[in-house]
C-alpha cells in the first residue's frame, strides 16, 4: 500500500511541477514537504490499537464541532466559503477532518446496535443526531462539497451496517422530491448556477461554463500518449483554472495523455482494494464498519473529482487525495489510511 502512496504522491509532484511552469514552488516543493510530514503522522497513527479509535469517537467529534464553531465565528474566506481557520503556520479546515470522525462515530454506534434492531427506526434517527450539527455548520460556510460526500459516505455505510434496502428506496424518491424545493429555497445563486453548467457548460463557456469547458479541452487534447511532460498548454498559459487543485487530473492527463490518465486511476483501484481488503478482513464489527467507512471516504474524493472534471457532475471544489494542492484534504486521506493500516495490523495479528 505505501508504494502506492508513494506513486500518487509523486504523480502529484510532477504534475504540481509541470502546472507551475517547471518550477518546484509554489506548489510541487510544499506537496512533498507535507506528503511526508503526513505520512509520518499515518505510520504512528498505524500503531495506535483500534480500540482508541472506539473509546474516542464522541471526543473527537465534540472537538469537531467546537472548530466548526470556531470556522464560523474566526474563519477565513476563501473562494467564496468560510472554511479556514488560519493558525498562523498552517490554514485548517475543520470540515475536511469531520469526515473520518463521522465514520468512527457511526461504526462505534452501529457496533453497538443489536442485529434485532438494524432495521428499526431506533437505528436510524441517532444517525441524523449525529449529522444534524456538523451538517448544518458546513453548510453555512457553505461548503457543498464536503456536506455532499459526508451524505454519501454516511448512506453508504448504513447500507453496509444492514440497514434494509427498502429504506434506501424510499428515501431516493423522497430525496426527488425534495429537489425543486431544495434547488429553489436552499442552494445560493452561484450553487444553482453550477447545477445549470453542469447541465449545458457551452451555455456560457467565457463565464460560469469555464472550467468545465477548460477542462474538457486539456483531457481532450492530451490524446493517447499527451502532450508531453511540461508541455501542456492549457496549464502553462492559465487557460485552466485551479489547475493545481481540483483540476490537476486535467493537467495531467494533458501532459501523459490517455495512458497517464488510466495509469492514475489504476492506482487508485488498488489503493481502494487494498483498503476494502482490510475491511474484509477484519473480525471484530467495529474494525470493519471503520475501515469500510474510511475507504469509502477516499473513494468518494476520488470519484467525484474524476467525474467533476470530465464533466459527469456539477463543479463542487473536491480535491484529488493525494495529488492535488492543499494540506487539510490530505491530513484527512493520511488519517483514513493510518487508521486503515491499525486496523490491518489487528488483523494481522488476529491471524497470528
Amino acid at each position: 500500500m505505501l508504494w502506492i502512496v508513494f506513486a500518487l504522491a509523486a504523480a502529484g509532484f510532477l504534475g504540481l511541477y509541470s502546472a507551475a511552469g517547471g518550477s518546484l514552488l509554489p506548489w510541487a516543493a510544499p506537496h512533498a514537504v507535507r506528503f511526508f510530514a503526513f505520512l509520518g503522522m499515518a505510520i504512528v497513527i498505524s500503531r495506535v490499537r483500534t480500540d482508541r479509535f472506539h473509546d474516542l469517537a464522541f471526543v473527537a467529534y465534540g472537538g469537531g464541532l467546537i472548530l466548526l464553531v470556531l470556522t464560523l465565528m474566526l474563519g477565513a474566506i476563501g473562494g467564496g466559503a468560510r472554511s479556514w481557520l488560519d493558525l498562523g503556520f498552517v490554514r485548517l479546515q475543520p470540515s475536511e477532518l469531520m469526515k473520518p470522525i463521522i465514520v468512527f462515530v457511526l461504526a462505534r454506534f452501529y457496533s453497538h446496535v443489536p442485529p434485532r434492531e438494524i432495521r428499526r427506526w431506533s437505528a436510524i434517527w441517532p444517525v441524523a443526531v449525529f449529522l444534524g450539527p456538523p451538517l448544518l455548520l458546513i453548510l453555512l460556510q457553505p461548503d457543498l462539497g464536503t456536506a455532499m460526500l459526508i451524505i454519501l459516505n454516511t448512506i453508504a455505510l448504513m447500507f453496509l451496517a444492514g440497514l434494509p434496502l427498502r429504506l434506501f428506496i424510499g428515501g431516493a424518491v423522497a430525496v426527488a422530491a425534495a429537489l425543486p424545493t431544495v434547488y429553489f429555497s436552499l442552494l445560493l445563486p452561484h450553487q444553482r448556477e453550477r447545477v445549470l453548467i453542469f447541465l449545458n457548460p457551452e451555455a456560457d463557456p467565457l463565464g460560469a461554463g469555464y472550467h468545465l469547458s477548460q477542462s474538457k479541452i486539456a483531457i481532450g487534447s492530451g490524446g493517447i500518449f499527451g502532450k508531453g511532460y511540461l508541455n501542456g498548454t492549457q496549464s502553462h498559459l492559465e487557460y485552466l483554472p485551479e489547475q493545481h487543485t481540483d483540476f490537476v487530473f486535467s493537467a495531467i492527463a494533458e501532459d501523459w495523455g490517455l495512458i497517464g490518465g488510466v495509469v492514475l486511476i489504476i492506482l487508485f483501484f488498488l489503493l481502494l482494494r487494498w483498503g476494502w481488503s482490510v475491511a474484509l478482513e477484519a473480525k471484530d464489527r467495529f474494525d470493519r464498519l471503520a475501515a469500510s467507512g474510511l475507504t469509502l471516504t477516499i473513494f468518494f474524493y476520488i470519484a467525484i473529482n474524476l467525474m467533476m472534471v470530465m464533466g459527469l457532475a456539477p463543479v463542487v471544489g473536491i480535491p484529488l487525495p493525494l495529488v492535488s494542492y492543499g494540506g487539510s484534504a490530505m491530513l484527512t486521506v493520511m488519517i483514513c489510511l493510518g487508521a486503515l493500516m491499525a486496523i490491518d495490523r489487528r488483523n494481522r495479528l488476529n491471524r497470528r
